[in-house]
């Protein structure tokens, strides 16, 4: 934002083979360096002093190397500019580890300000062979599953599950945010789910069905349409990844419920 004296107020993103980007450290200290022809940038995201960083929000973060009691570690710097007092905070989407320790995935968000809690902000997202995952829904008014709301739910606050199952469907589920979510798509019946195709469903016997419901409330004879936009298997056909938009409209009524599922794809 503008007034920030790391980021000068400028917004980019990078991204490979266009800039380089090196991950090093451990689960108790990220460190990602970014660099381009003419710009470098470093990240560096640390869970409090004895402890690993794990999927959540961590508030009240101070400069990493000089962090202090239980406070978690932050410093993004770049181009020459640094902080000397930092506050800020960050959100650990996805983290995960090989066997030796080392760092094979990571999605994080920060927000860091420099010598004052009420300096501009500068804000960012950091991706290291991160897989999409989340669910996100929009529900109107009226409709009774989704009870008007809008949420959306990430790796920082929600487990997510996805399996397969009978008819050649796919079971997706979520829990997080005081919510319990679970999805089913099926193709009509005798075919099996294929990413880039949209499916509507009509309610008619022996054809495509969707059913989303949660927190105690589901509707019967649902109606609507979902497209799978990606989605990938086993070579044993045991589902891995989806990516799913749908609208649900419980039968009779007119209000509905849109969402996306991401879950590796």
């Amino acid at each position: 934002m503008a007034g920030d004296y790391i980021g000068q107020g400028h917004a980019g993103t990078y991204r490979e083979p266009a800039a380089k980007l090196t991950l090093s450290g451990d689960a108790g200290q990220v460190r990602v360096r970014v660099t381009t022809g003419d710009e470098w940038w470093d990240v560096e995201i640390a869970a409090p002093k004895g402890e690993q960083l794990r999927p959540g929000v961590y508030r009240g973060a101070e400069r990493a190397s000089f962090r202090t009691g239980r406070s978690p570690g932050l410093d993004v710097g770049g181009n020459g500019r640094g902080c000397n007092e930092l506050y800020g905070q960050f959100t650990v989407n996805q983290i995960a580890t090989d066997a030796a320790g080392k760092v094979t995935l990571f999605d994080a968000a920060y927000t860091q300000k420099c010598e004052s809690e009420t300096a501009q902000p500068l804000k960012g997202t950091v991706k290291y062979r991160a897989l999409p995952l989340s669910y996100a829904y929009k529900s109107e008014a009226g409709d009774y599953v989704g009870q008007g709301k809008s949420v959306t739910h990430t790796g920082a606050t929600s487990l997510f599950r996805l399996t397969d199952s009978y008819a050649g469907g796919v079971t997706f589920g979520v829990e997080g945010k005081r919510e319990y979510w679970t999805a089913e798509f099926r193709p009509p019946v005798g075919e099996r789910l294929t990413a880039g195709r949209t499916y509507q469903v009509t309610g008619a016997k022996g054809g495509a069905t969707l059913e989303v419901y949660g927190n105690g409330r589901s509707c019967g004879n649902a109606t609507g349409e979902f497209t799978v936009d990606r989605l990938y298997f086993t070579d044993e056909g045991k589902v891995t990844g989806l990516a799913l938009r749908y609208r649900q409209v419980c039968g009779g009524g007119t209000a509905g419920m849109s969402g996306t599922v991401h879950y590796a794809a």
